[in-house]
């Protein structure tokens, strides 16, 4: 049996997913994923373009060849990474972001300096750290994926139990939050006080992830309450991670004590 792949190759607009973690939309993707090895996915809405099988590439969409990003894509697939670097921080290219922040009436140098936060470049690769509450795949980059999980079986041992909400997120998903939020009727200050401004986010990074307790609602200060954040607070600079963004903290963002970053480094190749 051909083992499972549990990395994700990355592009500024398309992701090489491994096709056993990705779920079928009809018949026809399931007879495919089931025979493919990964699945090339655009990363602006999701949709599936081709699929990576024993005997070729099989596009999904017409008109593959002139899908953007395409050919930067099958270079990677055709010559990826060799595992030493992709253990250490390979980042993309910031890639048009200037261009998308005008789009939501923001400048990028502007939002910079009065907030202090700055543009954060997307991980090349990024390793799956289980799965979130949610069951969907959660990437981090292989150190932070690596002290998650060690972190999560030191709390178990101690019957408290982290639950992972979220990780690593695309420049174009927190893209689709600020025009999801825009359309239902939120205006940009509003929505700047609880998520940074795409580009900008630590989820960008694969270093950060939003935790959560059994029972307890997702991104809420109430976390702060739980045995889990108690556990956190006393134990979490051992596994190389920190919150964020503290009450008062100098960007401007709302108190968070469920988003937690990992700022250690391991040159351990993760697959």
């Amino acid at each position: 049996m051909r083992p499972q792949a549990r990395y994700l190759l990355n592009t500024a607009c398309i992701e090489l997913w491994p096709a056993w973690l990705l779920r079928a939309r009809a018949s026809a993707d399931a007879r495919i994923l089931a025979r493919a090895r990964h699945v090339l996915r655009r990363k602006r809405d999701g949709r599936y373009l081709a699929a990576v099988l024993d005997d070729g590439l099989m596009p999904l969409v017409a008109r593959l060849a002139r899908e953007p990003g395409i050919d930067e894509a099958l270079d990677l697939l055709d010559a990826p990474p060799p595992p030493h670097a992709m253990a250490a921080p390979a980042t993309l290219p910031l890639h048009e972001l200037a261009e998308r922040l005008h789009g939501l009436g923001l400048d990028a140098d502007s939002y910079a300096r009065r907030t202090g936060l700055a543009l954060v470049a997307e991980p090349l690769a990024l390793a799956l750290a289980g799965f979130d509450r949610y069951r969907r795949p959660l990437w981090l980059r292989p150190d932070a994926a690596r002290a998650w999980r060690r972190m999560r079986e030191a709390a178990a041992r101690d019957a408290v139990t982290l639950d992972a909400i979220s990780g690593y997120r695309s420049h174009d998903y927190q893209l689709g939050i600020f025009e999801r939020k825009l359309a239902r009727g939120l205006a940009i200050a509003q929505i700047l006080e609880v998520n940074a401004a795409p580009g900008f986010s630590e989820h960008h990074s694969g270093q950060a992830l939003d935790i959560g307790a059994p029972g307890e609602p997702p991104a809420e200060e109430s976390f702060e309450a739980t045995p889990a954040f108690e556990w956190m607070a006393r134990h979490a600079g051992g596994y190389g991670f920190a919150m964020s963004y503290p009450r008062g903290n100098p960007h401007g963002i709302v108190y968070e004590p469920w988003h937690w970053r990992h700022a250690g480094a391991d040159a351990t190749p993760f697959f």
